[in-house]
């Protein structure tokens, strides 16, 4: 894939999240090119078109003019996870009210699977705006595909933009089915049942991609 056509994905990831309400004045997307990380600038997602995207380094050291403070974030976790393609921060309101009342989520419902066997919750409340905060993030994330940030949102992962965003939707759905469940002992699915889920998930997470972004 080009560097162009990748452009054109963080892009359409972008303006995906702010159609589906995850996202507002605030929020980014990115994409892994090789040694390049493409990331949306600092407006709103839902603005967000191909030629208005920043390329760095991603062994950068600073943050180009014009980049996003919490690029760090991303950085951090090209980083840490050689697997990840592509990260997408976002605030769903259901992920404030579960970060707030748990330190990690576990799947209580089979598309829940598809963010991991946990959703980890990261303990600190501050922006991702230095590469220290940002790094304990990608470590609080560890080998998980999504991460709650306590008061701050959420940052999901996946081999390509459109599954990071897939993933993004999913995770508010799994915030929302937490909070209705919470006092009522549910059951959460077992490592074979999540397991199981995780199997069959690439063609139905391409499917639900394209779904949130009207493709056909």
């Amino acid at each position: 894939m080009t560097l162009d056509e990748i452009r054109e994905q963080v892009a359409l990831a972008a303006r995906t999240l702010a159609r589906h309400g995850l996202v507002t004045a605030f929020g980014h997307v990115s994409a892994r090119v090789g040694d390049l990380v493409v990331i949306t600038p600092p407006i709103a997602p839902g603005d967000v078109t191909a030629d208005a995207l920043v390329t760095l380094d991603a062994a950068a050291g600073e943050l180009p003019t014009g980049t996003a403070p919490e690029t760090w974030a991303h950085l951090a976790i090209y980083r840490a996870r050689p697997d990840v393609g592509a990260v997408v921060r976002a605030q769903p309101e259901s992920a404030f009210a579960a970060s707030a009342i748990a330190t990690e989520l576990v799947p209580l419902h089979g598309q829940a699977s598809w963010l991991g066997r946990r959703i980890p919750v990261h303990g600190s409340a501050r922006l991702l705006r230095d590469r220290d905060r940002a790094e304990a993030a990608a470590d609080t994330l560890a080998d998980a595909d999504a991460v709650l940030l306590r008061g701050n949102g959420a940052l999901t992962v996946g081999e390509t933009p459109g599954a990071a965003v897939a993933r993004m939707w999913l995770l508010e759905a799994a915030c929302r089915v937490h909070l209705a469940t919470v006092g009522h002992g549910p059951r959460a699915l077992t490592y074979d049942e999540i397991d199981a889920w995780r199997a069959a998930a690439p063609p139905l997470m391409e499917r639900l991609w394209r779904h949130l972004a009207g493709l056909p």
